[in-house]
């Protein structure tokens, strides 16, 4: 007995397959469309309803690589829209970065560049050293925030200043949500971060480590580490 579905084929007019897959296409970018404007259609409600500006407080923590890089690149595009900007870093000391020679010898007109730490908190081996060097570096933080030519302050690995308590997190905390000019924007980096500091942010990310070259021996390279 003949084959029907082969019977239908053969009696197919010339195309049919190719007008059939043109119609599940069409039907394909009609469904499409409908779901693109229906997404539109609530994300455009939900941001008429965005409509404050104001400086937020921002705090890159956890274990992952990246929380000092994300928060260059905001620094960067802060100069990009001519939005003067400060550093202040807190622990990595004379060590020679990308983003310090960057700042320092091409946008220092844009970007003012603070070292306090003294390095590592293993290599000064001194908690005294290290306190002091917080503390001077707090300062320079609170001077720059306050600064009404500022708009963007980062300080970095602060939070490590204060997960060993070189720093008083309820002074910092305090001073943020209640001395802060409205519109400076603040990032604070580090593992680590206190609950106290999640809390008053408004904008908390947790970098998650899932691998590190560094645990196959892998060094610390230039571009990408440092």
């Amino acid at each position: 007995m003949d084959d029907p579905t082969a019977q239908a084929d053969k009696t197919a007019p010339p195309g049919a397959d190719d007008e059939t897959a043109r119609r599940d296409e069409n039907g394909t970018a009609e469904r499409h469309n409908a779901k693109m404007k229906k997404i539109k259609a609530a994300r455009d409600k939900m941001m008429e309803t965005k409509t404050e500006e104001k400086g937020l407080i921002v705090v890159h923590t956890g274990k992952g690589k990246g929380k000092s890089s994300s928060a260059f690149g905001m620094v960067m595009r802060c100069i990009a829209w001519g939005m003067p900007c400060a550093v202040v870093q807190f622990v990595k000391g004379n060590w020679e970065t990308g983003e310090k020679k960057l700042l320092r010898e091409r946008f220092a007109d844009d970007c003012r560049f603070f070292v306090s730490g003294e390095g590592f908190t293993w290599e000064t081996q001194d908690r005294e050293r290290d306190i002091a060097a917080a503390q001077a570096g707090w300062e320079i933080a609170k001077r720059e925030i306050l600064d009404p030519g500022v708009q963007f302050v980062l300080l970095d690995e602060i939070n490590i200043a204060l997960r060993y308590d070189y720093l008083n997190i309820d002074e910092v905390v305090d001073f943020l949500l209640h001395q802060k000019p409205r519109m400076t924007h603040v990032v604070l980096t580090g593992r680590n971060a206190k609950p106290e500091l999640i809390e008053a942010a408004d904008l908390v990310t947790e970098f998650e480590l899932v691998k590190h070259p560094f645990r196959d021996g892998v060094m610390a390279q230039k571009g990408v580490e440092f």
